[in-house]
């Protein structure tokens, strides 16, 4: 595993991550502008995902994660991420 402080611009990373207070539907999914379906926000909670880091900002400690399951982009802590790895040249 890689730590976030020790990731190189330019190359590709993936990670495990906790995206917190994100409006979710009933059955745990991203709701409202996040939603792949026409359903009601259910409740806030936190949703757990794998994704490419996009963008990291290590004055305010925050990346951008596009998620591999909604293809939605996320704002995570530095906290809230996990098994970050270096991607194939093939993904």
């Amino acid at each position: 595993m890689i730590d976030i402080l020790d990731v190189k611009v330019g190359n590709r990373y993936t990670c495990n991550f906790t995206a917190k207070k994100v409006p979710l539907d009933q059955f745990g999914r991203p709701g409202g502008t996040k939603s792949l379906a026409d359903l009601p926000i259910a409740r806030l909670g936190d949703y757990v995902s794998t994704g490419e880091l996009v963008a990291r900002d290590l004055k305010q400690k925050l990346v951008e994660v596009l998620d591999d399951k909604t293809n939605r982009k996320f704002v995570v802590e530095f906290a809230n991420l996990e098994n970050i790895v270096e991607a194939d040249a093939e993904d």
